[in-house]
């Protein structure tokens, strides 16, 4: 089940973006609650963020920002992570045909994202999903942790 973000979430959300295994795939350097505060409250305002509960749990999120004018077929999806506590079991792959089918109430023509080329699991993942690569961004996403840049991966999903 997919839900949109409210105020009370501000805790799993800080928890997935600030997790060890999980920040180096995700937009934000690591910092502390406080300063992640602004960031939430953005992403709040903005309405763009799902939770993914299953057996009554919180699991997992992403971002579905939806384009507009000439582009409102299509929305870019981001932030897609699981919590490592429920990796491995199916969840990401039930989170994903939750996000495809939000999509096509939205009536969307294509979802792109992008992904860190050494990302292996996400991208086995998004083209398990349907998604297929369309090109490479050379040196896009700097982990200043690690003084070092990635590579991303643009992939699309195109519904019939």
């Amino acid at each position: 089940m997919i839900r949109k973000i409210t105020a009370a979430d501000a805790d799993f959300i800080y928890s997935l973006y600030m997790h060890p295994e999980v920040n180096p795939w995700l937009l934000y350097e690591m910092m502390d609650e406080k300063s992640f505060r602004s960031i939430f409250d953005d992403l709040l305002a903005r309405n763009i963020i799902y939770i993914f509960s299953a057996a009554g749990n919180d699991v997992g999120m992403f971002k579905l920002i939806r384009e507009e004018h000439r582009n409102a077929h299509q929305a870019y999806l981001g932030g897609v992570a699981v919590h490592p506590a429920f990796a491995g079991k199916g969840y990401g792959r039930q989170m994903m045909e939750e996000a495809i089918a939000l999509g096509k109430t939205w009536r969307l023509k294509r979802i792109e994202l992008s992904t860190a080329s050494i990302n292996g699991a996400a991208i086995a993942l998004y083209k398990k999903m349907g998604f297929e690569q369309e090109g490479v961004l050379r040196k896009f996403t700097y982990l200043k942790a690690e003084n070092k840049f990635l590579d991303e991966i643009m992939m699309s999903y195109l519904y019939e």
